[in-house]
């Protein structure tokens, strides 16, 4: 099926037949927001201008895609080095197309000031102490995400799920967790800056790794059962972020019945690989080709990345079920021709995805076949009526 819109950049013919099947149907969204104390390091990520900033992206987003820009925000959106935040491109899809939205919280510092579902989770210490969160935690938000996801798939008819993130400092959890799964994805990962700050990430996770192999704390039940010594969970207790394990858990319920299109770049694949982790240490059973990963081509194509290339490392893995890799699917969304300069700073490589943003535009397509023209007229009507409001 040749698509003008969305690339699909590995597993070419499932990604096919996955559109096809679900060309015509509308999705539902949930967005699941964590917090990690890694995202207040100076310098690991633009997704606002300082770690005080930082603490408050994910209430602010979640507030934008909730009320829209009219909305008078207790958490007005952060300002960015440069760019306009990725939840103006969801909002624009997610209003004009009526798409359902539920907002999870996984983890955060204080409450947004949304309806939000509370999964009674805690945010992440730094992932460099080897020991983010409680593992009791960890099973306690992978509980919920299979809860949630079974309960999003049952009221899913002919459609599918869309389950998008923000963490702030993500793509240095997800660095861990696909590291620490034998995945080859040093150098590999995006970040929201121009040129990806691969030293520093990487600098964190193997700190992080090293305390977690000295701890003595790894449950020594699953030592001998799990190949290469590592409990999926443990890791994401050492070294991850809430929402990683929420999303994995409801990603792998909701695949059993419906169509699951994880939305993000890096940290859709390192959820992607801890679903196989999981599902194979747990012998929990769930549907592979259900599941796609849908974002944007500024994270596909990132010059300072190779989206591509992990996509594939997913699946030489032996932790892996079965070494499988996802299709990975972009939207064309292109900025060039923007009148504003914060959406033309994406085509510098700034912010690149978040929110479900690159996801949104693929259902766009899907379901009312949308043009480029179309999504550039309902993003940059957002950004005009945010700016609006705030004068």
């Amino acid at each position: 099926m040749p698509n003008s819109q969305i690339s699909i950049y590995t597993q070419k013919e499932q990604g096919e037949q996955w559109l096809r099947r679900y060309r015509g149907c509308l999705p539902v969204f949930a967005c699941v927001l964590g917090f990690t104390e890694t995202g207040l390091i100076p310098g690991i990520s633009a997704a606002g201008r300082t770690p005080e900033d930082r603490k408050y992206t994910a209430c602010a987003d979640a507030e934008f895609l909730y009320y829209g820009p009219e909305h008078k925000a207790q958490y007005p959106l952060p300002p960015l080095a440069a760019g306009a935040s990725p939840v103006l491109i969801s909002r624009a899809v997610f209003e004009s197309l009526k798409i359902p939205v539920h907002l999870f919280n996984a983890g955060l510092p204080q409450t947004p000031a949304v309806p939000v579902i509370d999964l009674g989770g805690a945010a992440a210490k730094c992932l460099s102490r080897g020991a983010a969160m409680e593992i009791t935690t960890v099973h306690h938000l992978f509980e919920q995400g299979l809860l949630w996801g079974e309960r999003l798939a049952a009221n899913i008819q002919q459609g599918y799920l869309i389950v998008g993130e923000c963490v702030v400092g993500g793509t240095t959890t997800a660095l861990a967790i696909l590291t620490g799964l034998g995945i080859d994805a040093a150098g590999k990962v995006n970040s929201s800056h121009p040129v990806c700050n691969h030293a520093q990430k990487w600098a964190l996770v193997q700190a992080g790794l090293e305390k977690m192999r000295k701890s003595k704390k790894q449950d020594e039940i699953f030592q001998s059962q799990i190949r290469n010594s590592v409990d999926p969970l443990q890791l994401v207790a050492a070294v991850g972020d809430p929402m990683q394990v929420v999303v994995a858990g409801m990603a792998i319920a909701a695949s059993r019945s419906c169509g699951v299109m994880l939305a993000g770049g890096t940290q859709m694949l390192a959820v992607y690989a801890l679903m196989s982790a999981i599902a194979q240490a747990y012998a929990l059973s769930w549907q592979p080709e259900a599941v796609v990963v849908g974002t944007t081509r500024w994270v596909a194509e990132d010059p300072t990345g190779a989206t591509v290339d992990l996509a594939l490392n997913l699946g030489k893995n032996s932790l892996t079920q079965g070494g499988e890799t996802p299709p990975l699917l972009a939207t064309h969304l292109s900025f060039a021709d923007s009148r504003y300069p914060q959406l033309r700073a994406y085509e510098q490589g700034f912010v690149k995805e978040g929110m479900g943003a690159g996801a949104a535009c693929i259902a766009a397509h899907l379901s009312q076949n949308w043009q480029q023209h179309q999504l550039l007229a309902a993003i940059e009507a957002q950004l005009e009526r945010l700016s609006t409001a705030l004068n």
